[in-house]
């Protein structure tokens, strides 16, 4: 199984959101989208990677054709319309990755001839590895694009397409609207500062219900896996006299996630099969 998690800056606008589900097709297993972030994250999937590919390369044709981003605001960091774009295999084997690292690297020189977009790449795509969170730090200042267009689209901004392992986006919202201490338990947390190892870390306000959110991606999931980091974070807050509204997924889940959350945290969390990208292809009735 292939996916393709591209990351939109458009959360928003109910119109635009159904034309880009349109784009994307029969490919399409999930769109979680976000007014506060003013962010959508569109899972693409399929056994065959050329699938993905041209299902992402519709959406991005479609949000090139619809977002402004010189007139976009929202709390979550962006530099594009379409602004993440990493292309992901749930098969360890060295051929499956190499396809990965292929595609991302013609979808990016595509993006930057066809539709205007400065191209950065990223992780395994990237000749010298660099991560996602360096390339958005030294992007334009420190590093030029990979992929420079002829003729840049500018309302577009750019855009880092990568090749990398699965990951989980999940967010932690809290019961009041306490900025700092998310701030500070997000960089308890954040591996960069000595947190769990593989997570990164960000802490957000939710102007939509005044409550704050530390928002988490788990990038290496042996190291740190769902339930632990959900965990650390609830510690952490509750440490501090404050409370956890809710957790949510951003995107769907490795199904080998589920097997190393326990059936509480799954109970409590509505995490069952449907929250996974096998489950949910298999329950369209195409099984892998």
């Amino acid at each position: 199984m292939y996916e393709c998690v591209a990351n939109v800056s458009e959360g928003r606008d109910e119109a635009v959101l159904g034309a880009l589900d349109a784009a994307a097709g029969d490919a399409l297993l999930d769109r979680h989208s976000d007014a506060d972030h003013h962010r959508s994250v569109f899972t693409l999937a399929d056994p065959s990677i050329e699938v993905v590919s041209h299902a992402a390369r519709s959406l991005a044709r479609a949000v090139a054709a619809a977002i402004d981003l010189t007139r976009h605001s929202g709390v979550h960091p962006r530099f594009g319309a379409l602004d993440v774009v990493p292309f992901v295999t749930l098969d360890p084997r060295p051929g499956a990755i190499a396809a990965t690292v292929e595609h991302a690297r013609g979808f990016a020189a595509w993006a930057a001839s066809e539709l205007g977009i400065p191209a950065f790449l990223y992780d395994l795509a990237d000749p010298l590895g660099r991560d996602l969170p360096t390339t958005r730090r030294d992007a334009f200042t420190d590093r030029a694009p990979d992929m420079t267009p002829d003729a840049e689209r500018t309302r577009l901004g750019a855009v880092a397409v990568g090749a990398r392992d699965p990951l989980v986006a999940v967010n932690v919202e809290l019961e009041r609207g306490d900025l700092e201490l998310a701030r500070a338990v997000a960089r308890a947390v954040r591996a960069r500062n000595g947190g769990l190892p593989g997570v990164r870390s960000l802490a957000f306000p939710l102007p939509s219900s005044g409550r704050v959110q530390v928002s988490m991606n788990l990038v290496d999931l042996d190291a740190t896996g769902l339930e632990a980091a959900c965990g650390a974070v609830r510690s952490r807050v509750e440490a501090r006299g404050g409370a956890v509204h809710r957790i949510e997924l951003v995107g769907l889940i490795p199904a080998s996630e589920l097997p190393r959350c326990s059936k509480e945290f799954r109970l409590a969390n509505d995490l069952g099969p449907a929250a996974t990208v096998e489950g949910r292809w298999e329950a369209r009735g195409r099984p892998r």
